[in-house]
């Protein structure tokens, strides 16, 4: 008798590559009758990024990239240096870097599906309370078709920035493809309508003045929201007005890794490799 399909989303590994599978053990991952989702910053500060790439396209995962693993694509085409902390050499410095670079850049930023009757949508960073689903599906196929065009590096070249620091569909050309994937890979903190704050990292409890999480803004639909990104939360979206599963427990601060079964809500962690 085959078992029933699970859908497993895990949090950012951040080259936790050790903790993750042990994660993967822990939640009786079966790579044939499992799917793993990623919510990106696969990664970067912990000690085998090169390893969690492998895994996950090993796995098959289906991949959202994250803010990390952006920086990974503008310091492999020097647009920026590697800042203190990065963890980027052993995939930079491999014979088969190019081929890895590519696989990247593949990725997808916005991934979404029926689950157990539920229009399931994950991104790095979450998804705006402005946006519908549709108008997340386009934007989030601007910056994916950037990326796979044959001048990424252009687009690479002029993705840093924090302005604007609110997406408007009168937004064009660099501005507007900014705009986006700051939205779905580094929004935590916003106001009322949609402007990011880059700033503030703390708990959602510790929101500053005139700014409030993401995912306290209600929507007009019924979508359930897988994000990673905001390590400060502990895998805990508190107050959320919406459905949303936080994943980012903090992994590579030496906290926990942490992975859900979206069919039936059940969460597993395993402590940090980095305790």
């Amino acid at each position: 008798m085959t078992e029933s399909r699970r859908t497993i989303v895990i949090g950012d590994l951040h080259g936790c590559r050790a903790t993750f599978e042990r994660l993967l053990d822990a939640v009786a991952f079966d790579a044939v009758h499992d799917a793993l989702w990623l919510v990106g910053d696969l990664i970067n500060r912990g000690p085998d990024s090169m390893g969690c790439l492998r895994m996950a396209r090993q796995l098959k995962a289906r991949v959202v990239l994250g803010n990390h693993d952006l920086n990974l694509l503008a310091v492999s085409q020097g647009v920026v240096q590697p800042r203190k902390g990065d963890t980027l050499d052993a995939i930079l410095d491999a014979p088969d870097c190019d081929e890895w670079i590519d696989w990247l850049r593949h990725q997808s930023l916005l991934v979404d599906g029926l689950i157990a009757g539920t229009r399931t949508v994950m991104t790095h960073a979450g998804l705006p309370p402005q946006w519908t689903l549709e108008q997340a599906r386009s934007r989030a196929r601007e910056i994916e078709r950037a990326l796979q065009s044959d001048d990424w590096a252009m687009f690479i070249s002029h993705m840093h920035g924090n302005a604007p620091a609110r997406f408007d569909e009168s937004l064009t050309g660099w501005d507007r493809l900014r705009a986006i994937t700051n939205t779905l890979t580094r929004m935590r903190f916003i106001t009322a309508d949609g402007t990011l704050d880059f700033n503030a990292k703390a708990s959602a409890q510790n929101a500053p003045a005139g700014l409030a999480p993401w995912f306290a803004y209600p929507r007009r639909d019924d979508l359930r929201i897988v994000f990673g990104h905001w390590a400060a939360l502990q895998g805990h979206a508190d107050g959320a007005a919406i459905d949303v599963i936080a994943t980012d427990s903090g992994c590579v601060w030496g906290n926990a890794l942490a992975a859900v079964v979206l069919e039936t809500g059940q969460r597993v962690e395993v402590p940090s490799e980095l305790r």
